[in-house]
């Protein structure tokens, strides 16, 4: 098992993973996960391979990391916008819609990006679905709140999370997003946030 996760106490080492995923993320963005490799790393850093191996066990757990962060990111900006002293529908639609956005600048636009996130899910990473029960959880917590401020129906919280995340995943998933772009027979996003909010009401 490499040394990655049990560096966080150690200040030294934690400058060190955060250089190796700073170059990575740079490398994946620039050439493409695909035709990026750890030697690619440690040349652009000045190590040895050896060195990086020292931190992780190989390219996918690079990978793993970069991908995690990038999904903190997108946890970040979540936690923020379902905390805004706003009606809780508010904070669901300004949510899905900052997501969406998102997803079209910084996993679209870069096609090299798009490529990284596309391996990613496909891996079916348990990063990946730990992220997507974080946002249900937010959900829930509003949609709660929602139904005690008389603003959605009595319901359960927990299932109508999971729900009006699978009616909104479209705008949210990178290859749904990417394969719905160029459709014309689509709801438009406003359309899919007001009928799934709509269900809640």
């Amino acid at each position: 098992m490499s040394e990655a996760a049990n560096i966080v106490a150690d200040p030294a080492r934690q400058e060190n993973v955060t250089r190796i995923l700073d170059c990575a993320e740079r490398l994946f963005r620039h050439y493409g996960y695909g035709k990026t490799n750890v030697a690619d790393i440690a040349r652009e850093l000045g190590m040895s391979p050896a060195n990086i191996y020292r931190f992780f066990a190989s390219k996918v757990e690079i990978h793993q990391a970069v991908c995690g962060r990038m999904l903190g990111a997108s946890y970040k900006m979540a936690y923020e916008i379902m905390h805004l002293p706003l009606s809780a529908e508010e904070r669901l639609r300004r949510y899905i819609h900052a997501q969406y956005k998102m997803t079209l600048e910084t996993m679209l636009d870069e096609q090299k990006v798009h490529e990284m996130v596309i391996v990613a899910l496909e891996r079916d990473w348990g990063v990946i679905d730990k992220h997507v029960n974080s946002i249900h959880d937010l959900f829930a917590e509003v949609i709660r709140e929602g139904v005690e401020a008389g603003e959605f129906r009595q319901q359960d919280p927990e299932t109508a999370s999971r729900c009006f995340g699978a009616a909104t995943v479209i705008l949210c998933h990178p290859q749904m997003v990417a394969q719905c772009l160029a459709k014309t027979n689509r709801a438009m996003p406003d359309e899919l946030i007001d009928y799934a909010i709509r269900a809640l009401k």
